[in-house]
């Protein structure tokens, strides 16, 4: 399966517009078909993913488009038209819902266009697509867009060449994929909580809705595991999913809200360790960059070690995304987005926001001069909970949790960069006491000694933080 990263620049135009004068080299006029599949319910096109089977000069090929942060992966698997390729349909089971693939447009392209060069290295290419939506035989309706892909350019090539464009008449920025135009659709009514809910219950709707949007978005990238952003992302919802119920808890009922945190702690779990593997990898390899290159040479074998503790931990994450819990816990997150199981309260998220701060303020005044790892691990814990707290508040609350949001996340980080240290000093003493090389011992020494600098920087940052955090805390004090 070939993958590419797509970054392109798509506008509208207008009947009749032409490309401008561009230096470069014209581009070979091609002809192609692409029919597209998704479920009955449209779950790819509402999740911002496309799978089409696209026929050009007599050769098939699918391709899967999946968001990846401002662009898309673009994943290929050559095959004939009648059945989706098994790796595919296997990463797109979450976005699925095990609901059936079903051709639901066939459009015709018609792209003539231009690659642009600059000292000999190709920049990008702009095409212009004349799409036809094919009804049978039949075109049902025509439409045009210019497309505006990046080759080995930057985003200052988009930039530049987006101007260019829009003097000789291109319009606006065309988001939407060419099957969602097809179809017109509008994805942004989806049964779901407003996006300025006005209550308790839409407020919570709205943060379970987007951060089981979030897992839709990166469960694909997780099972495909070649960007460890995905996992990131992925695991960040489920833990702000579980904080969420856990802030909540006062508006919901217990034994449902307790069951679907048990659910989503099982998962957390699972994640946990491959993304700290991927954490402490990154980091530690580019700390080892800065070693000699016989020390750098002396922890290769060590670094192997934590390989293949990683391959392990991914074998867990994948079994359990492809098991039958995983998908029933995906069923109940929609149900929660939709209709959460609600008790009558009075009770206001400003309240609970305040509680939470108050939990975190008793937690920093117990930490004494000179904490433990463990005591600030649970701190940081802590402080999650409070800046969850106030995300679920901020639809209704405006921009008192917003700056408290904030400050709270340098507080979150500066403890997060000390639990990191901790872990990566521990992790290194662990795997060098299984080498007998007196330089992987030196190297890794050194590497424990910027732990250990590390671990202080983060604690020497912590009062700083604490403190404009803290003024927030105040101010929501006095507001009450």
């Amino acid at each position: 399966m070939k993958e590419t990263l797509e970054q392109e620049l798509k506008l509208r135009v207008p009947d009749g517009f032409e490309l401008p004068e561009l230096e470069g080299e014209a581009l070979q006029p091609r002809v192609f078909v692409s029919t597209y599949h998704d479920t009955p319910g449209l779950r790819l096109a509402r999740a911002g993913a496309t799978l089409r089977h696209r026929v050009e000069s007599g050769k098939g090929l699918w391709q899967l488009k999946l968001p990846r942060g401002g662009d898309r992966a673009e994943l290929e698997v050559a095959g004939g038209p009648t059945k989706v390729p098994a790796e595919i349909g296997k990463l797109l089971t979450a976005l699925t819902h095990r609901a059936e693939l079903v051709k639901v447009a066939r459009l015709r392209t018609r792209r003539a266009g231009v690659r642009i060069a600059e000292d000999g290295r190709a920049l990008a290419e702009v095409v212009l697509d004349s799409v036809s939506v094919l009804e049978g035989r039949r075109v049902a309706r025509t439409f045009e867009e210019v497309e505006v892909e990046l080759v080995e350019g930057d985003t200052r090539t988009l930039e530049r060449l987006g101007k260019v464009l829009r003097r000789a008449g291109a319009g606006k920025e065309e988001r939407r994929p060419k099957v969602v135009q097809a179809l017109d659709l509008d994805l942004t009514s989806n049964g779901a909580a407003p996006d300025e809910p006005h209550t308790p219950a839409e407020a919570l709707k709205l943060m379970v809705r987007r951060q089981y949007d979030q897992l839709l978005a990166h469960d694909a990238g997780v099972r495909l595991g070649t960007d460890p952003e995905d996992l990131h992302q992925f695991r960040v919802a489920t833990r702000r999913l579980r904080a969420v119920l856990r802030a909540a808890a006062p508006l919901l009922v217990p034994e449902w809200a307790d069951r679907l945190r048990a659910e989503l702690r099982w998962l957390g779990g699972a994640l946990g360790p491959l993304r700290d593997l991927d954490v402490l990898l990154a980091y530690l390899r580019r700390e080892s960059e800065t070693l000699e290159p016989k020390e750098r040479v002396a922890l290769v074998r060590l670094f192997g070690w934590f390989d293949d503790e990683r391959e392990n931990a991914r074998a867990e994450v994948l079994k359990a995304l492809e098991s039958p819990r995983y998908l029933e816990l995906l069923d109940s997150l929609e149900a929660a987005a939709e209709t959460p199981h609600l008790v009558d309260s009075t009770i206001s998220l400003e309240t609970i926001w305040r509680d939470e701060h108050r939990r975190l303020r008793r937690a920093m005044r117990s930490l004494g001069d000179e904490p433990g790892d463990d005591e600030l691990h649970e701190t940081r814990i802590r402080a999650k909970r409070a800046r969850y707290a106030a995300e679920l508040a901020e639809p209704l609350v405006g921009a008192p949790a917003t700056r408290y949001v904030a400050a709270a996340k340098r507080v979150q980080d500066a403890l997060g960069e000390h639990q990191d240290a901790v872990v990566a000093g521990e992790q290194v003493r662990r795997l060098v006491s299984r080498s007998r090389a007196p330089d992987a011992h030196f190297a890794a020494g050194r590497l424990v000694e910027r732990q250990e600098n590390r671990r202080r920087a983060a604690r020497a940052e912590l009062p700083d933080v604490w403190g404009r955090l803290q003024k927030q805390g105040r101010r929501i004090a006095k507001a009450r």
